[in-house]
């Protein structure tokens, strides 16, 4: 039985400190080996890389920009007309993941434009995001790198969002057609998206290429109350033998350490 390997989601976890690199020495002292994050564009690259290398944590994924957060943007690769600022975005994205040497970018799609029916843009909207994918894969692979896309759920979380089910990513994947664009499994919005965790795990698993975790319904710890098994979900992914990270992404019912203990006691079981 292999054993599964953690990482601190820093946009999510040690936000008691408030710069992303002293989340990175927070993270190792905590003991994690590896650490991810939404978007550190306002963090200095320097200073980043100078955490990770003092810590020797690994930085596993970023997200590219998500645009104009004030004016509602969350990710811009599924907008028509914005193929421009995408391709800025995904520049920067490079050139951060470069610069602390990640291997994962998560390619935000976007939400569908205030004013329109998901009905009526979704064609032109896909064609746009399947395009903008064909880019940046060949980009990324000059780098070594994975494009991720994340299906994000709309009952609760965002009901707006283009890409809203892991069926619908499994089916842009497969127009796109390129080798480093993969699947990002969050088992939260996957749970509240589509439920049937066992079943899609086995059905997606050889296009995933991340994962990550928060219970159900409160996006807390995965051994806090809610819906999901955990200790079931990380047997599955051992028995799919699944090697990459899993971030933590989730928020911390107290502070970050005091959540930490079902880390341990899954390390103790697998002793």
């Amino acid at each position: 039985m292999g054993r599964l390997k953690f990482c601190a989601n820093i946009t999510w976890l040690f936000t008691e400190l408030p710069d992303f690199s002293q989340r990175i020495y927070a993270a190792a002292s905590a003991g994690f080996q590896a650490v991810e994050a939404a978007w550190l564009y306002e963090s200095d690259l320097q200073e980043l890389q100078k955490a990770k290398e003092a810590t020797g944590v690994e930085v596993v994924l970023i997200n590219t920009p998500p645009g104009n957060i004030k004016a509602g943007d969350l990710g811009l690769g599924a907008i028509p007309g914005r193929e421009a600022e995408f391709r800025q975005g995904l520049d920067l994205a490079l050139k951060y993941a470069k610069g602390l040497d990640c291997k994962r970018i998560h390619l935000m799609a976007g939400r569908v434009p205030e004013g329109s029916q998901r009905t009526t843009v979704a064609k032109e909207m896909e064609a746009v995001f399947v395009q903008n994918l064909k880019y940046a894969a060949d980009k990324l692979s000059k780098e070594g790198i994975t494009g991720l896309i994340e299906p994000i759920n709309s009952r609760i979380t965002d009901p707006t969002y283009f890409l809203d089910s892991p069926h619908h990513a499994a089916a842009i994947l497969e127009k796109v057609g390129k080798p480093n664009i993969k699947l990002q499994m969050d088992v939260f919005h996957w749970q509240i998206m589509d439920g049937n965790l066992t079943q899609n795990i086995q059905k997606y698993f050889p296009i995933i290429g991340h994962v990550q975790i928060a219970q159900v319904p409160g996006r807390n710890e995965p051994d806090s109350a809610g819906e999901l098994n955990y200790s079931y979900l990380f047997i599955t992914l051992e028995n799919h033998k699944y090697q990459g990270y899993i971030g933590c992404e989730y928020k911390p019912l107290d502070s970050t350490k005091k959540g930490l203990g079902w880390i341990k006691n899954y390390q103790i079981q697998n002793i």
